[in-house]
């Protein structure tokens, strides 16, 4: 047979047997040895594959849902600022439980809930000082990717470097003002999703609103028989509002934002019109009892209520929930500790920097047409690292080498040596009168605004330059978690130290009653003593210690009043030694949070007090003071003491706590009036309970 018998052929064939008849002809012509033209053989189109066995009513499944959030990049278990392993924290150690959660559990699925590529040394190394090539994945995201994760959602901290760092990190396709988005970089290898960010330029999602992933489970069939089945899991996420106002200079006129629950009826019907059998929401926001709002930052008691929503995986205000412990730190209405729901949905929270791994496990049930949750065996839990006192997990030794040598390479960076001190800078009695660790920082801002003010803004240069800054460490983590900066020599390590976020130098015109009321807002650090009880008084409040703005300055000078309400503290504010006129106006050098979202403290910190947004990082801004002024001395440059408390004789002892066997702290700042109570506060987070004599 020839070719024109071929082409015959297949002229002559029905099109359905067209190409069979011509492969058998073909396929006999190349296999003779008759010196035929010979032809390669045409592979005929797989059958289709068989239909999936229908799922028989009854069958059921468990899967159970992990949750990292707020890991800041910590990769390894290692202090950065103190040049040493901690074994408190760090990734290589959330994924140990990681690897004993797959184990347990047939089904697991792994979600990252935000705020991830900032927090450390090794994270600004790799945005600002040797950023990380468009070919190589950031070291968070390259272990995060080795483990194996399902999706993610955006944290309001991935915003902190710019939207173009931002772009490159995610892999590229942000279509946004600015932003080269067709720019193609090593990424996560997993789909990031955020319901509520939107772009000015596309008017589009920042990134896909959500994404549905479909997965082979294990399960049990009503014959008690193991089957595989097909289950959709919806996944969106949300992320704080606050971005807009915290990354002002990167955001502003490029994207928007919308409150989580608005985005969440819009999207949550979509997911379930296209098929997903359950839905997780990674809302990167905790739980707040205020009435809702579209900016509020944690709406977690809303979006819960939100219909179609199965999972709240939360973060953001690094807590604990569910928390079984004596006193849990989340009681609002609705909430519910002993379950692990909140308004009847499994929720989860499992703290920050790796310390613990969310888990909610479901046990789904097949009715014939749909995927359902049988809420009498669902389980939630946040499982910490720390299996005794002082003992936590073993790190998964596969995660240390993948990092290592950007690990050193930021090691070396912020060896790098920038002066000298004469006395330890520290925070551990920060909130009861220690300026120890916050003056130079107001020294540093304050002259550079002054500085910027008398060559670029005439119009203000006669006004008086002061500056406030906060003891951003000051034990929320732990009895390690203070700044600690030894006698000797200073290095870049030591200013991340002391200024622990990457804010840039605001600042902004206010007037000597605006101060007070600023002041008044930064009390609330405090709780209300009553002198008459007998019984122990703890001093400090839940208000965030990084809120506790002070002035460091001869110049200024006030009382806190604890004994009185929230409102009424600040007594005898002093300017210059007389009574501080409520019309005079200051300059105040801040930091970008502060004067953008400060609206809390004063009405103007909402952006419209700014007179100069600098570009300039504060911690930038403090090396560079402290490489010019070389050497740092007690006397020049801690002493300075702006505020003491009002006394008071109490009934019982005023307390609080902070690191353990750190009186000594105390003493050299001059504070005679600490006394130790209790060697070990008893929670195992290294803290000891002191005294304070606020009659002193």
């Amino acid at each position: 047979m020839n070719n024109a018998v071929a082409a015959s052929l297949a002229r002559l064939a029905p099109m359905s047997t067209c190409a069979a008849v011509l492969a058998a002809v073909l396929t006999a012509c190349g296999g003779g040895n008759g010196g035929g033209t010979t032809f390669p053989p045409i592979v005929p189109p797989p059958a289709p594959a068989p239909a999936p066995a229908p799922v028989a009513a009854g069958t059921r499944t468990t899967v159970a849902l992990l949750e990292t959030t707020d890991l800041h990049f910590n990769v390894r278990s290692y202090d950065y600022f103190k040049l040493a392993e901690d074994k408190s924290y760090g990734y290589e150690r959330t994924a140990t439980l990681i690897n004993a959660a797959r184990k347990e559990f047939a089904n697991t699925m792994l979600f990252d809930n935000g705020d991830t590529i900032q927090g450390t040394a090794l994270a600004d190394y790799e945005a600002l000082v040797s950023r990380i090539p468009c070919t190589q994945p950031l070291s968070m995201y390259k272990v995060m990717n080795a483990t194996g994760y399902d999706a993610g959602t955006l944290g309001n901290h991935e915003f902190n470097y710019g939207l173009d760092f931002l772009n490159q990190v995610l892999g590229g396709g942000l279509d946004v003002e600015g932003v080269d988005g067709s720019k193609k970089c090593a990424g996560p290898s997993f789909p990031m999703v955020v319901a509520n960010v939107h772009s000015l330029k596309s008017g589009k999602p920042l990134v896909a609103p959500y994404t549905i992933v479909t997965k082979q489970f294990t399960a049990t069939a009503p014959d008690g028989k193991s089957v595989t089945v097909p289950v959709k899991v919806g996944v969106i996420g949300f992320t704080t509002p606050g971005i807009m106002n915290w990354d002002k200079r990167f955001l502003e006129g490029k994207l928007r934002t919308e409150g989580a629950v608005e985005a969440a009826k819009r999207y949550v019907p979509e997911l379930r019109e296209k098929g997903a059998d359950i839905v997780v929401a990674l809302q990167h926001g905790g739980l707040d009892a205020s009435p809702y709002s579209p900016t509020m930052e944690s709406p977690g008691l809303y979006l819960s209520k939100v219909p179609g929503i199965d999972v709240l995986m939360m973060g953001h205000q690094h807590g604990l929930f569910p928390d079984r412990g004596a006193k849990p730190g989340y009681t609002q209405p609705g909430v519910d500790n002993a379950a692990g729901t909140v308004n009847g949905v499994p929720a989860v929270m499992p703290s920050s920097w790796g310390k613990a791994l969310g888990l909610v496990k479901l046990e789904l049930v097949w009715d014939g047409k749909a995927w359902g949750v049988d809420k009498s065996k669902t389980l939630v839990e946040a499982r910490s690292t720390q299996i005794g006192k002082g003992v936590y997990v073993d790190a998964d030794p596969s995660v240390a080498p993948m990092v290592d040598t950007q690990h050193q390479a930021a090691i070396d960076y912020v060896k790098t040596p920038i002066g000298s001190t004469d006395f330890r800078m520290n925070t551990f009695f920060a909130d009861v009168g220690d300026p120890g660790a916050i003056q130079i920082v107001n020294q540093a801002q304050a002259d550079y605004v002054k500085t910027y003010v008398q060559a670029s803004l005439p119009q203000y240069a006669g006004l008086p330059v002061l500056s406030v800054s906060a003891p951003f460490k000051s034990g929320f983590e732990g009895g390690r978690d203070y700044t600690d900066v030894a006698v000797g020599n200073l290095a870049i390590f030591s200013a991340a130290d002391l200024y622990l976020y990457p804010n840039t130098v605001y600042a902004v015109k206010v007037t000597g009653a605006e101060i007070k009321g600023w002041l008044e807002a930064a009390a609330k650090r405090f709780n209300r003593i009553d002198p008459a009880l007998t019984t122990d008084q703890p001093l400090i409040s839940p208000f965030p210690g990084y809120n506790f703005d002070m002035f460091t300055t001869p110049d200024m000078q006030y009382e806190i009043d604890v004994t009185q309400a929230v409102g009424s503290r600040i007594k005898n504010l002093m300017y210059l030694g007389a009574p501080i006129d409520p019309a005079k106006e200051f300059v105040i050098a801040t930091n970008n949070y502060r004067a953008t979202s400060g609206a809390s403290f004063i009405p103007a910190l909402d952006g419209r007090a700014t007179i100069y947004a600098s570009p300039d990082a504060n911690r930038d801004v403090l090396i560079a003071y402290i490489k010019a002024k070389k050497t740092i001395t007690r006397a020049a440059d801690g002493a300075a003491r702006s505020w003491r408390f009002t006394k008071v004789t109490t009934a019982g002892n005023v307390t609080i706590t902070s690191g353990q066997g750190q009186l000594s702290a105390a003493t050299d700042a001059g504070l005679t009036n600490i006394s130790l109570l209790t060697a070990d506060d008893g929670n195992g987070k290294g803290r000891s309970v002191y005294k304070v004599d606020l009659s002193k």
